[in-house]
């Protein structure tokens, strides 16, 4: 049986379109809310990373595990304050205690560093601008000393308990070769500051050819120095100049050089080029860079008493604590004070030779002491029958007076290296040799230059 099927009203057509409208709507709203949602994610964000996030986030919040608020607040590590070391100089008159207790410190916590720590008593040997640093703990107590005895040398004391621990510290400088050429216009010193040479390193110069010239009469003008020497170097700054290696002097037209060497014995002195010392029994002159103000003179008229009276001696005008010393190796038989002599000191040297040194400021020396060459005893004064102050010096062989400058023509010449020695020897000195020419090779070269204009012009 066949059912017929009724038409379509236009009820039912109007109901079936607006479902369809409805579902369009529902649609819209679910993209527009899509939409939404992904906008608001950072710029690196996506859904797939957020659902990446939401694990990571639900495997850390295991329920044995403690998750920490947003709001509790930060873990600080407290570190404890470092102590602080407060810096002392050590000033002329100072003494331990009064630098403790200028530092807050007591005589107690001074004999507790003293008497406890192994190198304690060396903070006895204070001396003005060192440095005596401390450190204090968060309760102002005591707990370091620091004595920096030198740039090079320094030794710290640290608390332990109720006593102090030691150590010492030994800095080792940097060593660096370096030379200096000088020409000598009106003296050795003057020449020496010049080329940029310390006081010290001009002294030893002295010292070193003080057995073959005279620098009261000899140096000329005209005359020239070479030398090549170590400079010691801490923290990129010079600290002082090291071990002079090897000089040269041209005094009128003579080159004397002198070698630093060690010999196997281990015995360090100064040499020239055929091995024989620079040391000779006698220096020319017991004071430096002065000048001669009355000769040896058997018939001189004296200047105070107006009568002629032998001068014996050499005298050498000089400032007030010029610096005097013993002219050669021996043992001092009489220092004192007569009203004469004023402060003098004779030496004893072998048994046949004596000097003597009058009218001294200072005696630095005392009788029976033994002396060596070139040692500080005394200083140049006007003591005694003196009109300025001067040293008059003497020197006797066998009992006789003899004049100074000539008396080492006559004195045993200077000793020698054993012919064992020489190779090595002339190995040691090659290299320093080969500057020395080249230094005095430019030094002719600047000199000769120097003086064509002057021979062009005549």
């Amino acid at each position: 049986m066949l059912t017929a099927t009724k038409p379509r009203g236009a009820t039912a057509v109007r109901s079936e379109r607006r479902g369809i409208q409805r579902i369009h709507l529902i649609a819209v709203v679910v993209l527009v809310l899509f939409i939404a949602a992904v906008t608001t994610l950072s710029p690196d964000q996506t859904p797939e990373t957020l659902d990446v996030a939401s694990n990571q986030a639900t495997e850390t919040a295991a329920p044995d595990q403690q998750i920490t608020s947003p709001d509790a607040p930060p873990v600080v590590e407290v570190v404890p304050p470092t102590p602080r070391w407060i810096d002392q100089t050590v000033r002329s008159g100072d003494n331990l205690s009064l630098i403790f207790k200028r530092a807050g410190f007591s005589d107690r916590d001074m004999y507790r560093v003293v008497n406890s720590a192994e190198h304690g008593k060396g903070l006895g040997k204070l001396y003005p601008g060192q440095t005596i640093a401390f450190q204090t703990g968060p309760d102002s107590s005591l707990e370091g000393v620091r004595h920096v005895i030198s740039p090079l040398e320094s030794i710290t004391y640290l608390r332990d308990g109720d006593d102090f621990v030691s150590e010492r510290t030994l800095r080792s400088p940097e060593v660096r070769e370096t030379w200096a050429s000088g020409e000598i216009i009106s003296s050795l010193f003057m020449a020496g500051q010049d080329a940029g040479l310390s006081h010290n390193m001009i002294m030893e110069l002295a010292m070193v050819f003080g057995g073959v010239i005279d620098f009261v009469l000899d140096p000329r003008k005209g005359d020239t120095i070479h030398l090549v020497y170590e400079e010691l170097w801490l923290d990129g700054e010079k600290l002082k100049d090291g071990e002079l290696i090897a000089a040269s002097f041209t005094n009128q037209g003579e080159t004397f050089s002198a070698y630093r060497y060690e010999d196997a014995n281990g015995d360090i002195g100064f040499y020239n080029e055929d091995g024989v010392s620079m040391r000779k029994a006698f220096l020319m002159a017991p004071v430096d860079f002065t000048r001669i103000s009355s000769n040896f003179n058997l018939r001189r008229l004296h200047p105070i008493y107006k009568t002629r009276r032998p001068h014996r001696g050499t005298d050498y005008a000089a400032p007030t604590g010029t610096p005097v010393y013993a002219a050669g190796d021996g043992r001092v038989t009489k220092a004192g004070y007569t009203k004469a002599n004023g402060n003098y000191v004779f030496i004893q040297h072998g048994e046949r030779y004596v000097t003597k040194y009058l009218h001294l400021h200072k005696r630095r020396v005392k009788q029976g002491q033994r002396v060596v060459q070139s040692q500080v005893i005394g200083t140049v004064g006007s003591t005694g029958a003196a009109t300025g102050p001067h040293l008059h010096y003497e020197f006797l062989v066998n009992g006789t007076h003899r004049n100074p400058r000539t008396v080492h023509k006559q004195l045993p010449k200077a000793k020698a290296l054993p012919g064992s020695e020489l190779p090595r020897f002339r190995e040691a000195i090659d290299g320093p040799a080969e500057q020395l020419a080249s230094l005095q090779a430019e030094t002719r070269l600047a000199l000769n230059t120097a003086s064509k204009p002057a021979d062009a012009a005549r």
